[in-house]
């Protein structure tokens, strides 16, 4: 089924913009974020007529000893013909040097695993080497690039320097874990949410805060392609934070709605000398 092949890699791509905790020099929010989702809009060629759900986003980790992060995301598609309850669970973990990102990722159709990538990467000189386990064997090795967490602290560090518009490239275990993904990144002005913003309850202190909003096209280097694989759009805090989602993936696209937000605090003081 499209539809179902579709949504199989729209949720697996979502895991990319996932906000993680920078390296050291930036100390973002410990967090549990929790958003609701729905269709935003989609085509007759997609025969997605429905989307409901949830997404969970949790972080953990510190500068010194690394990030973990655990990612879940459960939606109800509905089509003219069926309907069918699809389940993303994704964990990584990135060490505190960004030269080494392990991913598990589960893909369930209805509670039966329809699809699971397990692996881990390590940067060396000027490649990437990709060990996998799931869903066969084999090794990968791809052109040097960033993991995640030094993606968007990349990102950060230019909204911080009002720089707008800079294309970078990615790898973060999505898809077939096999490939990188290049990025067009554009940065808006901050702005102070707005007092009528539906998120504002959920946000608590952050409410009185200044986001940037943020689009991200992921094309696929594999493929040569014009037209970007996907975009996610979202409002981005300086602590890592996001909420006002929009993923877009051509055929439909869906909205992220945060609805609770917590906030831990930040492991204090530097990492132990030997």
């Amino acid at each position: 089924m499209r539809s179902r092949r579709l949504l199989l890699a729209g949720l697996a791509a979502v895991c990319s913009f996932a906000p993680v905790a920078a390296h050291a020099g930036r100390v973002l929010a410990p967090h549990r974020a929790v958003y609701d989702i729905e269709l935003n809009q989609a085509s007759d060629r997609s025969g997605i007529t429905g989307i409901t759900g949830r997404m969970v986003y949790e972080f953990d980790g510190s500068a010194c000893e690394g990030y973990v992060v655990n990612f879940r995301f459960v939606t109800q598609v509905d089509t003219s013909e069926n309907s069918s309850i699809s389940d993303l669970q994704t964990s990584t973990y990135e060490d505190a040097s960004g030269d080494h990102f392990s991913f598990v990722t589960k893909f369930y159709i209805d509670r039966e695993l329809d699809r699971e990538i397990k692996g881990e990467a390590t940067r060396s000189g000027d490649t990437i080497e990709v060990q996998l386990d799931k869903p066969d064997a084999r090794n990968v090795q791809l052109q040097r690039t960033q993991f995640p967490t030094e993606h968007l602290q990349e990102l950060i560090e230019k909204a911080l320097s009002s720089e707008t518009f800079y294309e970078t490239t990615l790898f973060d275990g999505s898809e077939d874990a096999d490939r990188i993904m290049t990025t067009t990144v554009v940065i808006g002005d901050k702005e102070p949410v707005d007092a009528n913003d539906p998120e504002k309850a959920a946000m608590a202190s952050l409410a009185d805060d200044r986001f940037w909003p943020v689009d991200i096209a992921y094309f696929d280097l594999s493929k040569a392609e014009e037209l970007p694989s996907y975009r996610i759009s979202f409002k981005l805090h300086e602590n890592g934070v996001t909420h006002d989602i929009l993923m877009d993936y051509g055929d439909y696209s869906m909205k992220g709605e945060l609805v609770d937000l917590a906030l831990y605090e930040a492991e204090a003081g530097g990492c132990d000398q030997q």
